[in-house]
């Protein structure tokens, strides 16, 4: 007698197991920290944590750093660091002001004329990264010295005021006299359900092929949380007075950055270089060109991030965008970066981002010392390092790091019979770089 196999539905909790903690780690982090600053703050002190007010300090107080660690994320995936971001902020912010007090220009000339002043000093250090090959934390140790330099030299060690809509663009609720509260709520809601439409599709498409990475009930798990935490932050912030202007610039460059890197051969060229150069050059990926747009989009942000700067604090002052480049690393790394290059995603570096910021405002409001703040803030840093080391471990099957042959400690027997015919393993992956999914070679 034959037995038919019977299909098991898979329950929630086995579909929980599966979720893929390096995409959704610091997101379901973020909650919880939420949560536990909202218990620690009725218990001690009788007052919620989870307020539109403060939801919305958060995106106002660390708007800079997201931006930064946008361009940061970028960079890192490529394979590089950029020391100078912060010094850069402080002179883009600085030429933004004298633009707007001394030269009389209108504000939305001196925002453009810092954006372009950022991309050109991109363009300055990604000649002697990409072409020079001077190593980028060389040359953007010596940016970031040079540029705090001409910071003090062109404010003459003063502070540059600035007022207007100029000041508006980081902390304003409405923009050219428009109210952005019911806009907000209304692309929260056609946000979460543009979510949910594409992504039925894309499950349908895979159902199709028969390339389904999960089960139905992980995919359902996943794509309700989202949605549902879509929503819940739009009537958040409509709840108060609506996204702040910063928060729709950073909404637009998270959409405008996401797609270049998941949708763009210019965004597929940055994953490759950053996961193995060599083996991306023979795959015919020009990584020179690509590390040389990244970092120029580095300085357009850090230029953009000077701009905000600026205008939250109504002036332009020496010391602004101190120690910036280390808050937006660690951004990228909390948010999933690999510290080898190749791994991470824009939406992650904004977690990552939003993670420290939570931190840091739900330990002032409980009246937290700044020292206990920074050390708890470092050892964030360290536990998201040890996550990424150990999420490589389970990956690969165990040994503290990745095995240079095959999926396990010491190559499969395939793996070894190839090591031992001679065949180079940059060729290998140049020759898994080299196809896509219609066979065509990237260019």
């Amino acid at each position: 007698m034959t037995t038919v196999p019977t299909k098991t539905r898979p329950s929630l909790i086995s579909a929980l197991r599966n979720i893929n903690l390096r995409a959704y780690g610091m997101i379901i982090a973020l909650v919880l920290i939420m949560i536990l600053f909202q218990v620690l703050n009725v218990t001690l002190q009788n007052e919620n944590f989870i307020t539109p007010l403060n939801i919305t300090n958060v995106i106002l107080q660390n708007s800079y750093i997201l931006i930064l660690a946008i361009g940061m994320m970028l960079v890192i995936v490529n394979g590089h660091i950029d020391l100078s971001v912060g010094s850069v902020l402080a002179f883009c912010g600085a030429m933004s002001a004298i633009a707007l007090s001394d030269w009389g220009w209108p504000w939305y000339v001196a925002v453009l004329f810092a954006v372009a002043l950022g991309a050109a000093i991109g363009v300055w250090q990604a000649f002697w990264i990409a072409y020079v090959r001077i190593p980028a934390f060389i040359v953007t140790l010596a940016g970031m010295l040079i540029f705090r330099g001409l910071t003090l030299k062109v404010l003459d060690a003063e502070t540059k005021g600035t007022t207007g809509t100029f000041n508006e663009l980081a902390s304003g609720y409405s923009f050219m006299d428009v109210d952005l509260r019911i806009p907000t709520l209304v692309v929260g809601i056609l946000g979460a359900a543009l979510f949910v439409f594409f992504s039925a599709r894309s499950r349908s498409r895979q159902l199709k092929a028969g390339i389904a990475a999960s089960s139905q009930t992980a995919w359902l798990v996943k794509t309700v949380a989202i949605a549902a935490v879509m929503l819940a932050a739009a009537y958040t912030f409509y709840s108060y007075k609506g996204l702040p202007i910063i928060g729709w610039i950073l909404l637009g460059l998270v959409l405008l950055f996401t797609f270049i890197a998941n949708r763009t051969v210019f965004g597929r060229h940055v994953y490759a270089g950053g996961g193995n150069e060599k083996a991306a050059m023979l795959s015919g990926v020009k990584t020179k060109q690509t590390t040389f747009f990244v970092f120029v989009i580095m300085g357009a942000l850090a230029g953009l991030a000077g701009v905000i700067v600026t205008a939250r604090l109504h002036a332009a002052t020496p010391g602004a965008g101190n120690a910036f480049e280390l808050d937006a690393i660690a951004a990228s790394f909390i948010g999933g970066a690999s510290v080898t290059g190749g791994v991470g995603t824009i939406i992650g570096a904004v977690i990552g981002g939003l993670v420290m910021g939570v931190l840091r405002q739900g330990m002032q409001v409980l009246g937290i010392a700044t020292d206990t703040v920074q050390i708890i803030l470092g050892l964030v840093v360290l536990a998201a390092v040890l996550f990424d080391v150990w999420n490589k471990k389970r990956a690969t099957g165990g040994g503290l790091m990745p095995p240079i042959v095959g999926t396990t400690p010491g190559g499969s027997g395939g793996a070894k019979a190839k090591a031992k015919e001679g065949i180079d393993k940059e060729s290998t992956t140049a020759g898994t770089l080299n196809a896509t999914e219609d066979g065509k070679p990237i260019s």
